[in-house]
């Protein structure tokens, strides 16, 4: 009897993985501790799912391990491929959301990407065993042996290959709760420190819990890192701090610093598009109180906290202002200490950072070094990249990439199926 390929955990890259091993004409089991899956689909991009970004940059992706394994990893299904996948082969048409570069589904519903790609396991072939908790993997006792996968109050399943596409730590309300790393640590393999990454950073005392509400553009800064980090984007005020996508892409290197002991990384924020020569000309030649030069560019009670923070009365006029507060205003304006004190943790991260070494696995099939027969894909690897898509296309890529391996490895000589474009 040809044993099946197991495949542990149905969010983003192990639905993936199923319906690309599927496809391919392997026997599959799907094993989701949850009662529905795909938890994070539903919750992304406030419930749109952001499906993709619109640009590749492999560039943009943080790991501990070597980059150019994961450009490798990325490279196995490029994006023009996976949007072709979504739009052509599950009827999901992506359209650009001005001025984001990201893409989403033309119906703005997240559970519609969630259900297609369950529909299409399920029209595969493959089988979804919701509620299954497995515990552990046992390996082939000889080469070309069964995996065995232990499942809470149920038999052991035998397997010719498993696909572990589970043990990210953020948003463990939708299920996330590190089996899939602390398997892959008893197998042997290495895995990096893990943190909460692109999560909201907070201060204590909340100095800015009177401005929550407001957002705007920023560029934001982390001055001293090597190399130097910049984004540009949106950036809200909350009761508790700070949020927004510029915030979530720089709060790894936060949240390391915290971590690591010794200084806080120092972030700043520009608000507005000037530079401190361009703020301080603008404040030399105005003629408007300085109050209401600066709200012309930035919300009026931010402009007006900013020239507080400065010691300038937001009322007077420039041409009154002494060149020592000018220059004290022109500063906080292009960059502002922003006075974190903490992050959100996993509670409210949409990523795990660290995870398993790149260098564990094939990068062009995701097997396990240490154990043939074993396939590694999703959140649980040490990469991530920023808001915008980004570890959607990570976790399609890498999913899709073990599925199909998977497959060969499981699938009796001769049998063949189709492959997802």
């Amino acid at each position: 009897m040809t044993l099946p390929v197991a495949v542990v955990g149905a969010g983003a890259a192990g639905l993936l993985a199923a319906l690309a091993a599927a496809r391919a004409g392997a026997g599959v089991i799907l094993l989701e501790r949850t009662t529905d899956g795909g938890r994070k689909i539903l919750i992304s991009g406030g419930g749109r799912c952001n499906i993709l970004p619109s640009l590749a940059q492999p560039e943009r992706y943080v790991t501990d391990s070597s980059p150019n394994v994961l450009r490798r990893m990325l490279r196995s299904w490029p994006l023009a491929e996976q949007r072709m996948f979504f739009e052509r082969e599950l009827g999901i048409r992506l359209v650009l959301e001005k001025g984001s570069g990201k893409l989403f589904p033309s119906s703005n519903r997240a559970r519609d990407v969630r259900d297609r790609l369950v529909e299409g396991i399920r029209e595969a072939g493959a089988q979804l065993w919701l509620g299954a908790t497995v515990d552990d993997l046992a390996p082939p006792l000889s080469p070309g042996g069964a995996w065995t996968v232990m499942i809470g109050g149920a038999p052991p399943l035998k397997a010719a290959a498993v696909v572990l596409a589970t043990g990210g730590l953020s948003v463990p309300a939708t299920g996330s709760d590190r089996t899939g790393l602390s398997i892959a640590t008893r197998l042997g393999h290495h895995v990096h420190p893990t943190y909460p990454a692109l999560t909201p950073l907070l201060a204590e005392p909340a100095v800015h819990a009177d401005l929550s509400g407001i957002s705007l553009d920023v560029t934001l800064k982390a001055p001293g890192t090597r190399p130097r980090f910049a984004t540009t984007g949106g950036f809200l005020f909350t009761h508790r701090g700070y949020s927004g996508p510029a915030v979530l892409d720089a709060s790894h290197l936060a949240v390391r610093s915290t971590i690591r002991g010794g200084e806080r990384q120092t972030l700043t924020v520009r608000w507005g598009g000037r530079d401190f020569e361009g703020w301080d000309k603008a404040l030399i030649e105005a003629r408007s109180p300085v109050g209401a030069l600066v709200a012309r560019e930035l919300p009026a009670r931010l402009a007006y906290r900013i020239a507080g923070d400065s010691g300038v009365d937001p009322a007077s006029s420039p041409a009154r202002l002494e060149k020592g507060p000018r220059r004290r205003l022109a500063s906080l304006l292009a960059d502002y200490p922003l006075p974190w004190t903490g992050d959100e943790g996993y509670r409210k991260a949409e990523v795990t950072g660290g995870g398993l070494d790149l260098a564990e696995l094939d990068p062009n099939t995701l097997e396990s070094r240490r154990h043939p027969g074993l396939f590694l894909c999703g959140e649980m690897l040490d990469a991530f990249g920023p808001i915008g898509g980004y570890n959607f296309q990570w976790a399609w890529a890498t999913g899709r990439a073990a599925g199909l391996a998977a497959a060969r490895r499981a699938r009796p000589a001769g049998v063949s199926g189709s492959t997802p474009k």
